[in-house]
């Protein structure tokens, strides 16, 4: 049996030993992973973008402070929801990182249930956002499998063109057209053209395995 616990993964971030040590306790208490920093510049070069996971980041820290740290995740098209924990002085700033995306901050001293409903709701949207990495992976995956000529031709599928209209504009033969087509369908395993469009749009497919 594994001894991670299910609930996911947090990252404290924050340069106060006692701080981190209290988060640390509370969480685990709660059944969730807790992974401590004591810099942005630590958390940077050695969290792992593919788990799922959520951060909680003090603001002002010594050297990169929590903004900057903000700043760099989104440089990263990083997916980890954050929240901040922030000291009275510093509402101003933690509302300019929720208009960054930011999924909420909460201040000192704060109550532990507060803290602990947030970690769940920002897993939560953690879950959902890898999720849709995972089907935006897969889907990379499909359609690198064509050829120049079927991303072509399906380029123009999507684009609502013809058969007779695709050939004239890639001076091909109809024919040669709807072996593309075929091949198309095939190596994106789709049975219909709404399951390409779905594919090749990259809306949720309701396809069942």
């Amino acid at each position: 049996m594994s001894l991670i616990p299910k609930k996911g993964t947090v990252y404290v971030v924050d340069d106060d030993e006692a701080v981190r040590d209290s988060l640390q306790w509370l969480l685990e208490g709660k059944d969730y992973r807790v992974k401590c920093f004591d810099s942005a510049e630590s958390f940077l070069s050695r969290f792992d973008p593919r788990e799922v996971a959520c951060v909680i980041c003090d603001i002002r820290m010594d050297g990169m402070n929590g903004l900057e740290l903000q700043d760099r995740l989104i440089e990263r098209k990083s997916p980890l929801p954050i929240v901040f924990v922030t000291g009275h002085g510093d509402v101003p700033m933690a509302v300019s990182t929720m208009k960054k995306g930011a999924m909420d901050f909460i201040e000192k001293p704060f109550k532990e249930d507060d803290l602990v409903s947030l970690v769940e709701r920002m897993l939560d949207q953690a879950r959902s956002a890898f999720s849709q990495h995972q089907e935006q992976a897969s889907r990379d995956a499909l359609l690198q499998r064509l050829t120049t000529r079927e991303a072509q031709v399906l380029e123009r599928i999507v684009a609502g063109r013809l058969n007779k209209q695709i050939a004239d504009d890639l001076g091909i033969s109809i024919k040669t057209v709807e072996a593309h087509r075929a091949n198309i369908m095939e190596k994106l395993n789709a049975n219909t053209v709404a399951d390409l469009l779905k594919i090749a749009l990259g809306a949720p497919s309701n396809k069942t395995a």
